[in-house]
């Protein structure tokens, strides 16, 4: 079954700007997929049009059963509860304790008390933070802060989880905890894709890789490592 299936789809914006052009790409559900690339080269692009942050002027994109090439402005938002998105800088709500932010992501979907604290501890302990409940974003780390919202992000039980730039904002011991919470998450089930730059992790992982270059999918290996300069000859540091 295809979770993602995106045929041909391009982006172009106003003034001749082409952030993606022609892209095929098919994600079974289950997969766990990094994204790599130079900066500039399309990889946001990519994901955003998974949750329709963007949409495509050409081309096709079906993401967990949903047409986003025909989905109308009112059904974005319903379309959105059934994925887990994360983004680098972790958008938690800086006035709500870790518990509330969490739960916020519930509060949409018309949960009731009971069913919210079952989720939200279920989530907490999946991700390692059940000892910090009611600390504010303030009172705790950068990886911990990323921890919660992965919380957030899966507390719906979504199918798919997006994470563009995870670990931007980490250290290397913290990055590789994420990295392998999100491998976990990916054994339980959910289909993940990660936008990334750390080579570091990429290669220890060997998962499928996705190498996007200028706006097109110049590389794609099940068991790929981050080395996007070999298709594209780009030797510089991405982003």
């Amino acid at each position: 079954m295809a979770m993602i299936d995106i045929k041909r789809a391009s982006v172009r914006y106003q003034g001749g700007v082409t952030a993606l052009d022609c892209v095929d790409l098919c994600v079974r559900a289950g997969e766990f997929v990094f994204v790599v690339g130079p900066t500039g080269a399309g990889k946001s692009t990519l994901l955003k049009l998974l949750y329709r942050g963007e949409a495509a002027t050409e081309g096709y994109v079906s993401v967990a059963g949903s047409d986003l090439s025909t989905i109308s402005s009112a059904d974005i938002p319903l379309f959105r509860r059934k994925l887990g998105i994360v983004f680098q800088d972790y958008g938690l709500l800086p006035n709500k304790t870790v518990w509330e932010n969490i739960a916020f992501a519930l509060r949409v979907t018309g949960a009731g008390r009971t069913e919210t604290r079952a989720r939200v501890h279920a989530a907490l302990e999946m991700v390692g933070m059940t000892h910090r409940p009611d600390a504010t974003p303030s009172q705790i780390s950068g990886g911990e802060q990323q921890r919660v919202a992965i919380a957030r992000a899966i507390v719906n039980d979504p199918p798919l989880l997006i994470a563009d730039e995870p670990t931007g904002n980490l250290d290397p011991d913290t990055s590789m905890g994420i990295v392998q919470l999100l491998n976990y998450i990916n054994e339980r089930g959910t289909t993940v894709i990660v936008a990334t730059h750390d080579s570091m992790i990429v290669n220890m992982m060997q998962k499928r890789v996705v190498a996007v270059v200028a706006g097109k999918i110049a590389r794609d290996e099940m068991r790929g490592d981050y080395g996007f300069e070999r298709s594209s000859g780009y030797t510089g540091a991405g982003d």
